[in-house]
C-alpha cells in the first residue's frame, strides 16, 4: 500500500507541474481548453515515470504501460488536432470564464490543479502492476486477459467515435446540426462510454495484483465525473445552447451513454 501511495504521489507531482505550465500558457492565450490536452497527456508522463522506476518484472508492466500511453497520446493528439491548444476557446470554457469573471484567472488555476489531482486519483487504476506482486493462479490470469481486452476494446471504440465525429464535422453542410452517424446514433456520448471501458479494463488488470481491487475506484470516480460534473452536463448544456430543438430531439431518441439502438419514434 505504501508503494502504491508513493506512485500516486509521483503522478500528482508530474501532473501538477504540467498543469501549472499549461495554466500559465492559457493566461497568455486566453484558451483554457488546453487543460484537456494536459490532462490527457499527463498519463503518458506518469506511466513512463512508473515504468522507469519500477522493480517489477517487465512482463508484468508492459501491458499497462503500452495501453495507458496509447490511450493518453491518442487522446492528447486528437484534442490538439481539434484545436484545443491553438483554436478558439470551446463554448463550455467561455461559459466558465463568464461565470468566474472577474476572477477567472484564479478560478482556472484551481480548475487546472483539480485536473492534476484527478490524474493522480485515476492513477490508482493502473499503479498496482508497477508496485505490487501478482496474485497468481487461474483467476489472476483471467483478470489480466479480461483487463487487456476491455482496455483495448475501449481504446478502439473511442478512436472510432472520435474519427466519426471529426469526419462529420469536416462537412460544412453539417454546421449547426447534430452528429447522428455511426456510434453517435447509438449513444450521445460514445467517447465517454469507451473511455470508462478503458479504465475498467485497467482496474480488471490491476485486480490480478495484491490490493489491486482498489483500482476500481478509478473508473467509478471517472464515471461520476463524466455523469454529474465535467462531462455530460456541460457538454449537453452547450449543445442545447447551440443546437436547441435539434439536440432535444436527439436526446429523445438516443441513449445518453451506453451504446444502444435508437428509439424508432421520437418523443414529442
Amino acid at each position: 500500500m505504501t508503494a502504491a501511495l508513493h506512485g500516486v504521489a509521483l503522478a500528482w507531482a508530474i501532473a501538477a507541474g504540467l498543469q501549472l505550465v499549461l495554466w500559465l500558457v492559457s493566461q497568455r492565450t486566453g484558451n483554457a481548453a488546453i487543460v484537456d490536452v494536459g490532462w490527457a497527456g499527463s498519463f503518458s508522463l506518469v506511466v513512463a515515470a512508473l515504468a522507469a522506476t519500477t522493480d517489477q518484472p517487465t512482463a508484468q508492466v508492459i501491458a499497462p504501460t503500452v495501453l495507458v500511453a496509447a490511450w493518453s497520446l491518442r487522446l492528447a493528439a486528437y484534442l490538439v488536432a481539434r484545436g484545443a491548444a491553438t483554436g478558439a476557446e470551446e463554448g463550455r470554457y467561455q461559459e466558465l470564464r463568464r461565470k468566474w469573471s472577474p476572477h477567472a484567472g484564479r478560478a482556472f488555476f484551481v480548475f487546472f490543479q483539480a485536473q492534476a489531482a484527478l490524474t493522480a486519483i485515476l492513477s490508482i487504476g493502473f499503479v498496482w502492476a508497477f508496485v505490487a506482486p501478482a496474485r497468481g493462479g487461474t483467476a489472476g490470469t483471467v483478470l489480466l486477459v479480461l483487463g487487456v481486452a476491455a482496455s483495448a476494446v475501449g481504446l478502439v471504440g473511442e478512436t472510432v467515435a472520435d474519427a466519426q465525429l471529426a469526419a462529420w464535422k469536416r462537412d460544412p453542410s453539417h454546421r449547426g446540426q447534430v452528429c447522428d452517424v455511426g456510434l453517435w446514433s447509438w449513444s450521445r456520448h460514445p467517447n465517454y462510454f469507451f473511455e470508462v471501458l478503458v479504465w475498467t479494463g485497467h482496474a480488471l488488470y490491476a485486480s490480478a495484483f495484491v490490493h489491486g481491487s482498489l483500482a476500481f475506484a478509478a473508473p467509478t470516480i471517472l464515471l461520476a465525473s463524466i455523469w454529474w460534473v465535467t462531462g455530460i452536463p456541460a457538454t449537453e448544456a452547450q449543445a442545447l445552447r447551440s443546437k436547441g430543438e435539434a439536440y432535444r430531439r436527439y436526446q429523445a431518441r438516443t441513449s445518453a451513454f451506453i451504446p444502444w439502438p435508437p428509439r424508432r419514434r421520437e418523443v414529442p
